[in-house]
């Protein structure tokens, strides 16, 4: 394990500080973070226009419940469509901010010019009258993430490059105001941008499509593999490898982000319309079925630690067991502690993926309704799971893999409770 750390300290460490510390996906990762109160919003509302009933439902709560989202559907739906099915706009305007934030610029016009690019190369428009305009604003919701990020990105370098290489720049006297001085130093970079977004919606348009539709016949392979059962386990085990050398989470948030939440999106955007939701790899999956109280489902243990005959082990239980049900392992982490501690690292790493696996193939055989809603971070995994599915069979689901869980840490825990129990009685 010495050596195990020594090789992960002097080779991974630096890889993963440097992704962490990456302008590009720090700006994704905070882009995503800043989003959550319009997330919430929105996954309210799609639970609240979906009331749990069949056919043989007598129940009057969930018959009124019912009713009233069918009275309200146009409401409830188009609240939905302008918070999660409208999350790509939201992240090309929180990528562009703090991007722009990194270069010490205002972002006030790398914003506008990301918006424009976004709207120019991802709505499609149908039909441009005095009367009215139609436009296909389809993948502005987790189908236009990948434009989105790239959109932004690609805006506020360039538009930063050529502020810095002064191009075009028009001088002017010093009493001019500086509002006004600011708006002609932005002129040329502006119009260049806008000017290269012009010239891609014509070649996409040249050939009756958009950068997102493009983007997603090309890419269609590599997108439906981040969906896959393999790669969901595979980004389990990573986070939690390097999370048990301490190597937060959030790390890999800039990468893992766009395709949980993209995923969301699209199972809301289905949801809402009635249709099958096609993605099982989300936020809500990760956050109530994989993490069940934090990374390394520390619940599990929690409710171990607060029966332990050790004082330690009994202290820091009662002290990071409510933490850990609204889904926070970081008292425990660092408390026991599991970071680096040899004899927790194969549960650590071993309950959140059997937890995805278990959950995985629930969901893609029907067992268990897929996600698409996701309420907090912080919502209880027992909660979360049903809320975000509105499918009780979630709740046995989660419950079960808690129990998994139990089993899975129980013999690992009773060996560190001896050696603790021992030394505390010297």
């Amino acid at each position: 394990m010495d050596s195990l750390s020594q090789i992960v300290e002097s080779k991974l460490l630096p890889i993963a500080n440097k992704m962490s510390s990456q302008r590009h996906l720090k700006a994704i990762r905070d882009a995503f973070m800043s989003i959550m109160p319009i997330t919430l919003i929105g996954g309210i509302f799609a639970v609240i226009s979906s009331a749990p009933i069949t056919e043989n439902t007598t129940n009057g709560f969930l018959l009124a419940w019912a009713s009233f989202a069918d009275k309200n559907s146009l409401l409830l739906n188009w609240v939905n469509a302008l918070t999660l099915g409208a999350m790509s706009l939201y992240i090309c305007i929180g990528i562009a901010n703090f991007l722009s934030k990194h270069f010490k610029m205002d972002p006030f016009f790398p914003i506008m010019l990301s918006v424009c690019g976004f709207f120019m190369l991802v709505i499609a428009p149908i039909e441009l009258g005095w009367a009215g305009k139609t436009v296909e604003i389809s993948y502005i919701g987790g189908e236009g993430l990948i434009p989105a990020i790239l959109i932004s990105c690609l805006t506020v370098e360039a538009y930063h490059y050529m502020r810095e290489h002064n191009w075009g720049r028009i001088k002017l006297p010093d009493s001019v105001p500086a509002s006004l001085n600011e708006t002609f130093a932005s002129l040329c970079p502006g119009v260049c941008i806008i000017a290269t977004d012009i010239i891609l919606f014509a070649i996409f348009n040249a050939f009756n499509t958009t950068m997102p539709g493009f983007i997603y016949n090309v890419m269609a392979p590599t997108l439906n593999a981040a969906d896959s059962l393999p790669f969901a386990i595979i980004a389990t085990l990573l986070v939690h490898f390097f999370w048990f050398f301490g190597i937060h989470d959030a790390a890999f948030s800039g990468i893992l982000g766009p395709v949980r939440d993209g995923g969301l999106s699209l199972n809301a955007a289905a949801h809402a319309a009635g249709q099958t939701l096609p993605k099982i790899f989300t936020t809500p999956f990760w956050v109530y079925f994989v993490a069940i109280g934090g990374c390394g489902s520390c619940l599990a243990l929690a409710i171990l630690l607060v029966r332990s005959k050790s004082k330690q082990l009994n202290t820091v239980g009662k002290v990071g067991i409510i933490p850990s049900f609204f889904g926070i392992s970081e008292p425990l982490i660092f408390g026991i502690p599991l970071m680096l501690n040899p004899i927790f690292f194969v549960p650590f790493l071993l309950t959140s993926t059997v937890n995805c696996i278990i959950a995985y193939i629930s969901m893609s055989v029907g067992i268990v309704g897929k996600t698409f809603a996701m309420l907090s971070w912080q919502m209880p995994s027992v909660f979360g799971s049903f809320l975000s599915t509105m499918d009780i069979k979630a709740f046995i689901l989660v419950i079960i893999l808690i129990i998994i869980d139990l089993v899975m840490y129980y013999p690992f825990f009773k060996v560190y409770e001896k050696q603790l129990v021992a030394q505390e009685s010297e």
